[in-house]
């Protein structure tokens, strides 16, 4: 059951706050390009020249902080055309850089509706600076965009096909040792890539972790 909907600015931010079978959902869509039209108001569906990056960038943040903890912050570029390198790293690399350091609280940022060309661009940007994220391209497929080393890709892929995972289910299927599972979920959740959330099972409680 969907308990909220909430737009922004003639919706080019939508909220959506769900509660279905017990599991909470609290996801956040920025409309790249509305944002867009709203700050710059120069008539282009591109994003380029790093100034262009930080208005944007500064106006997603001003939001950002603002979203419930858990919030899945999905940026929208499907109606955007050109991204150059500039916002690439303007606007995706500083907002993953500082989502990692803790400053936005406890949220993820997912890409959704890229093309390739766009994908290129923020992959350079990402990967400059040792950094990831999850993003889903226009054709529906689910990609990491970034640098992400070889085991915690392994581990990654199988969260995506199982849709959740815990340690000891990490552990059986890559037949792992216990505290290697561990860690491995431990980084991809630090690196905001999956979720971890706090189930019951058998009696007791364990840290599951699933795809964004």
């Amino acid at each position: 059951m969907i308990e909220e909907i909430s737009s922004i600015c003639g919706e080019s931010i939508l909220t959506i706050k769900s509660n279905l079978a017990g599991s909470h959902l609290f996801m956040a869509i920025y409309n790249l390009y509305k944002l867009l039209k709203e700050e710059l108001k120069n008539g282009s569906c591109d994003l380029v020249t790093r100034h262009s990056g930080q208005v944007i960038r500064e106006r997603i943040e001003r939001d950002i902080v603002k979203e419930d903890d858990g919030t899945v912050v999905r940026l929208d570029f499907s109606k955007i055309g050109i991204v150059d390198y500039s916002c690439a790293d303007e606007i995706v690399a500083k907002l993953v850089s500082r989502l990692l350091s803790g400053e936005y609280g406890d949220k993820y940022i997912v890409l959704t509706g890229l093309n390739e060309n766009q994908k290129e661009n923020l992959e350079v940007a990402l990967e400059r600076k040792g950094l990831a994220v999850m993003a889903r391209m226009k054709d529906g497929g689910n990609v990491l965009v970034g640098n992400l080393n070889n085991y915690l890709k392994e581990t990654l892929h199988l969260i995506l096909k199982r849709g959740k995972i815990t340690a000891k289910e990490l552990s059986d299927s890559l037949r792992l040792e216990a505290n290697t599972s561990g860690t491995r979920l431990l980084n991809l959740h630090k690196k905001r890539l999956v979720k971890r959330i706090d189930e019951t099972r058998n009696g007791g409680r364990i840290w599951a972790y699933e795809k964004v």
